[in-house]
């Protein structure tokens, strides 16, 4: 009767304290006019699950994680950590991150300019944007819960993106 009462105990005290930290950084994240390429690093990582793959240590800190980032070639080469996060630079990240696949010119050259044009087109970047323009942390927020809204059920990296040439409907052949 005791271990249960203990474990009733732990579950009820420690268990409300999880989605609050969760909420907390989705609430700082929201009052970020530019996030960093630290900050958007951890997040996009902790969104990909990249811990499972690639260890805890990972996503451990935003500097840790902007570190793992730039030594898989998911960020461009001559960016600092504590910078302003770029559109283009956040678009290759988030589709490097999540194991997008994007069309011939991305396929080939893998470069931010080419992911974000292949994140318009996927509509995960939406309204006016410029691919120089600085990411706020809700058009950041925005972005990944595209992302997630479009990934297979499977949720395996491998998968890639669902396609999207399947659901365009051509005119004359309905």
């Amino acid at each position: 009767m005791k271990k249960f009462f203990c474990i009733f105990i732990c579950c009820t005290v420690f268990t409300p304290l999880l989605p609050s930290q969760t909420a907390e950084k989705i609430e700082n994240l929201l009052n970020v006019h530019s996030v960093s390429y630290e900050e958007a690093a951890l997040f996009i990582l902790e969104a990909a699950d990249a811990h499972a793959t690639y260890g805890s240590s990972v996503i451990s800190d935003p500097a840790e994680a902007f570190r793992f980032a730039a030594e898989q070639k998911w960020l461009p080469k001559k960016i600092s950590g504590g910078g302003s996060a770029r559109l283009d630079a956040v678009s290759l990240l988030l589709m490097r991150s999540f194991g997008v696949k994007g069309g011939l010119f991305y396929s080939l050259f893998k470069n931010p300019h080419y992911a974000y044009r292949e994140l318009v087109y996927m509509e995960v970047i939406q309204g006016k944007a410029d691919p120089a323009m600085n990411v706020s942390g809700e058009a950041l927020l925005f972005m990944v819960n595209r992302i997630l809204s479009g990934r297979p059920e499977s949720g395996r990296q491998e998968d890639g993106w669902q396609n999207y040439d399947a659901e365009i409907a051509i005119p004359g052949n309905m």
